[in-house]
């Protein structure tokens, strides 16, 4: 996915932002030379903007919804303390074995609890009283409110939810596709929600900073 952003100030950016332990560049170097949309990649910046968000919310439980290979999973819970869990939803079985060989080499590895399956199902299937004081929102886009949905009521009171690429490359300004109406629908549903304040930040694609009142 384009960024917003021009190449080099998302260069700069990079280059001014904490630099990813050994194990994630590994990972985002194995990714860009063998997977198919390598660009889903969160990447370095917003990989430790997601792991800084961990640190100053204090999160104990985080529960990401679109894994891709892992690399906002593992950056997320080394924020985690000793104890913590994310649990990371995802379909894709091929991208899901290399963020787990990936996981397997880390010592956060504990941490993470991969499912398989759709997200939806996921969520419905976890205990009643389970509830996360951080979500991250990264799946396909059609889904994006009914996510949103089936997040906001398990997260707790003053929990973060962080939804990406909600700028969509900037089609959001003028949507023609179906993808960019439901991204538009998306962050219109999120801006009427009187149960959260949000924030949208150009951070690569867009993020969306949604805490729970």
């Amino acid at each position: 996915m384009d960024t917003i952003v021009s190449p080099a100030i998302e260069d700069y950016s990079a280059r001014h932002t904490t630099t990813p332990t050994a194990l994630l560049q590994e990972l985002e170097t194995y990714t860009v030379e063998n997977c198919a949309y390598a660009g889903m990649l969160v990447g370095a910046v917003e990989g430790q903007f997601l792991k800084m968000l961990v640190q100053l919310t204090g999160a104990r439980r985080v529960l990401e919804i679109g894994m891709f290979t892992g690399y906002s999973a593992l950056s997320m819970a080394e924020a985690l303390p000793a104890g913590g869990e994310l649990i990371s939803c995802d379909i894709d079985p091929d991208t899901t074995k290399i963020a787990q060989r990936f996981f397997d080499r880390s010592v956060h590895d504990r941490k993470i609890s991969v499912r398989l399956g759709a997200a939806l199902d996921t969520i419905k299937d976890l205990p009643r009283t389970q509830q996360f004081d951080m979500a991250f929102i990264d799946a396909d886009k059609e889904n994006y409110v009914s996510y949103y949905e089936a997040v906001l009521p398990r997260l707790r009171a003053g929990g973060l939810i962080v939804a990406d690429n909600v700028l969509w490359s900037g089609r959001v300004l003028e949507p023609k596709a179906d993808l960019d109406r439901a991204i538009v629908a998306f962050n219109t549903h999120v801006q009427n929600d009187d149960r959260v304040d949000n924030v949208l930040l150009s951070v690569r694609d867009g993020l969306m900073l949604i805490r729970k009142k």
